[in-house]
């Protein structure tokens, strides 16, 4: 039998012998297993109390579950719910349940569990968009695979938000430790966790779906670029979850070994500002260092020309896209004269950043170029996530920032006021309800006002989007082109 360095059974290897996970050995393959890199790290598995993407990317459709998914196409697909209707009035949602799904706990996925979750993200949850579910006036359980929802209102977000983390369903039994012991429907179930290194998950014999091809996946943390394609090139892991240096991409593109594949992402690079805090509550201050930064110069340094343009918090998969990338040309003689109806800025701006080579590489381009305005920066490193969520998102300490918004149809955010953007604009507060209300067409049309309302009023600029470049070894196989959840959906890959 053909034997193959396989760097998931080296991985799982060392977790369950206790051994560094350091290690440079290689051992032959086990199979059905797989090692994933990616680079930042989730703080703790629940999501339903702290924010940022690491948890529901290595958790969600993997370890949990909600009633629908999106599909590799962005389309609503059934999950746990088999099929479901929607009443005249857009105001109840009846589940029909699939009957043969479990907890990796044993207990059995009824509509009280439907129930538990759904409201349980009003009661119980603290994370920044648990509001889109204050729309659900009661979920009924109606039978054990019906679940009713009963909302205050028609949502065209609602059904949408539940793809997303939102929308996982857990056991009435099994949230006592949601931090270290997730319990889910999913085809996975967490085995083991060696923090600072690895996340062990493990094929949960009791799914009631289809076994998926890779019974172990080891989820391999390298915040390091280099180290993380390093470990690629040497077997350390088999698949690189989103490439973070891209001028590493032709090395793996000009080798047979691996499969470089590429598309685009939901992810805006933002250059965040503080509306809240002055100067940047400041309108021409805003206006200003959108017109000094020349974001095609910025892509081609920070990600090689990699990626997209777009000028707004709308990625070209949203029904409501339109290209705005052209708002704010590049114009330092414009960008001086607001800064001079302004009044000069006076303090260094503080840039506080994840410690992430895209933010890295990106905000050396922004202080240098807003530099050439006038506009002094300094940067600010903060290791990511736990230390930039807490200062940054939660506690609103900065001037700038560079972040990549994960989340799908993220632009909502900017109607809520306390959200880290400080922004208040109470026109784009009731564009958003008369989309979230309104017929299909009127979303569309609404939704293109708020974009339009956030560029005029200079509520961040949007560097780039973006791209998703994944690298696997040649006989990894079933990976999704454009990366349209919060999820990294291990449920599709299987060797070749």
């Amino acid at each position: 039998m053909k034997a193959r360095i396989h760097a998931a059974a080296l991985v799982v290897l060392l977790v369950t012998s206790g051994c560094s996970a350091g290690s440079s050995a290689t051992v032959a393959q086990g199979p059905g297993t797989l090692a994933v890199g990616f680079t930042a790290e989730p703080a703790n598995f629940d999501f339903t109390r702290t924010d940022g993407a690491a948890i529901p990317q290595a958790l969600l459709y993997n370890v949990y579950e909600g009633l629908v998914k999106l599909d590799a196409d962005g389309k609503i697909v059934p999950l746990l719910a088999e099929s479901w209707t929607v009443s005249e009035d857009r105001k109840t949602y009846d589940f029909k349940l699939r009957e043969d799904a479990k907890f990796s706990n044993g207990a059995p996925f009824t509509a009280e569990d439907v129930k538990f979750s759904l409201m349980r993200v009003k009661t119980d949850w603290t994370v920044s968009i648990k509001s889109t579910m204050d729309v659900v006036e009661r979920v009924d359980v109606v039978a054990p695979d019906h679940a009713r929802v009963l909302l205050t209102k028609p949502s065209n977000g609602w059904l949408f938000s539940l793809t997303s983390r939102l929308g996982a369903m857990f056991s009435t039994g099994g949230v006592a430790d949601l931090a270290n012991k997730p319990i889910g429907t999913g085809p996975y179930t967490v085995s083991s966790r060696r923090r600072g290194d690895s996340i062990v998950l493990e094929h949960n014999p009791a799914y009631w779906g289809k076994k998926p091809a890779y019974s172990t996946v080891v989820l391999k943390y390298i915040k390091d670029p280099t180290a993380l394609n390093n470990a690629l090139l040497s077997n350390g892991i088999d698949v690189i979850s989103a490439i973070t240096v891209p001028d590493s991409i032709p090395q793996f593109q000009s080798d047979d070994r691996f499969t470089v594949v590429e598309g685009t992402t939901n992810s805006e690079v933002t250059l965040a500002f503080n509306n809240a805090r002055p100067p940047m509550d400041d309108v021409r201050v805003r206006r200003a260092l959108s017109y000094a930064i020349d974001r095609k110069a910025l892509l081609d340094t920070a990600w090689a020309g990699r990626g997209t343009l777009i000028g707004s918090m709308v990625p070209p998969t949203d029904p409501w896209y339109e290209d705005l990338s052209n708002a704010y040309p590049f114009d330092p003689a414009k960008a001086k004269a607001l800064l001079a109806e302004a009044g000069q800025v006076k303090s260094p701006l503080r840039l506080r950043i994840p410690n992430l080579p895209y933010a890295v590489s990106a905000a050396q381009v922004v202080a240098s170029q807003l530099a050439d305005v006038g506009v002094t920066v300094t940067i600010e490193p903060l290791d990511f996530p736990a230390v930039w969520l807490k200062q940054v998102f939660t506690d609103h300490d900065y001037d700038l920032s560079i972040i990549q918004h994960v989340e799908a149809r993220d632009i909502v955010t900017f109607g809520r006021p306390k959200y880290y953007w400080g922004y208040d604009g109470k026109p784009v507060q009731q564009e958003l309800a008369k989309a979230d209300a309104g017929t299909p067409q009127e979303q569309v049309d609404a939704m293109r006002q708020v974009a339009r309302r956030l560029s005029e009023d200079a509520a961040a600029d949007w560097l780039f989007l973006f791209p998703n470049v994944i690298v696997a070894k040649d006989e990894v196989t079933g990976f999704v082109r454009n990366q349209v959840s919060e999820s990294f959906d291990l449920t599709g890959l299987a060797p070749r």
